[in-house]
């Protein structure tokens, strides 16, 4: 199957529903919708507002480059951003793994965002309940116990972050 390029202009005046990714003129789908994606997600959005550390965002456009837009299911920032698509590197970028995610793609996500200057990627899987870290200095790789920000500021036991308790 051949993929029909598309201009960024297009890609950005183009509601998609669920919102796609944009890498060089193609339009790649995320896999979303389950309700254990749906679930994390928000939980993760909680967590780190309850942190009043970061401020998060749920699915909303990052250009990662001139010619790549990724949209992560949780990004965070150091102070409230006043873009509507995201042009400056968040301090966190959170992927969540739907059954039909392969790891081969979300390591590509993850090194767009390090590519832009994102310190820390988190990859969840709350299926299986594991966790990733992608750093520049670690690389990819499962972690352990917790999960944290390379800086530190934020981190939290993955115990907490599988948790089934609720948040409210």
């Amino acid at each position: 199957m051949l993929d029909t390029l598309i201009s960024v202009r297009q890609y950005l005046s183009t509601a998609y529903h669920p919102d796609v990714d944009y890498v060089d003129g193609v339009i790649e789908e995320r896999n979303v919708g389950e309700r254990e994606h749906g679930e994390m997600q928000f939980r993760m959005t909680l967590l780190l507002k309850r942190q009043r550390i970061l401020f998060p965002y749920m699915e909303t456009r990052l250009r990662v480059s001139a010619t790549r837009y990724r949209v992560p299911d949780v990004c965070a920032y150091d102070k409230k951003s006043t873009e509507s698509v995201f042009t400056q590197p968040p301090a966190l970028c959170v992927e969540v793994l739907s059954p039909e995610d392969r790891m081969n793609r979300i390591s590509k996500v993850a090194q767009d965002y390090l590519s832009l200057g994102v310190p820390t990627v988190w990859v969840l899987d709350p299926l299986e309940k594991r966790a990733y870290l992608a750093d520049t200095l670690a690389g990819f790789h499962e972690v352990k116990d917790r999960i944290a920000t390379t800086d530190g500021r934020v981190s939290f036991p993955l115990a907490e972050i599988f948790s089934e308790e609720d948040l409210f």
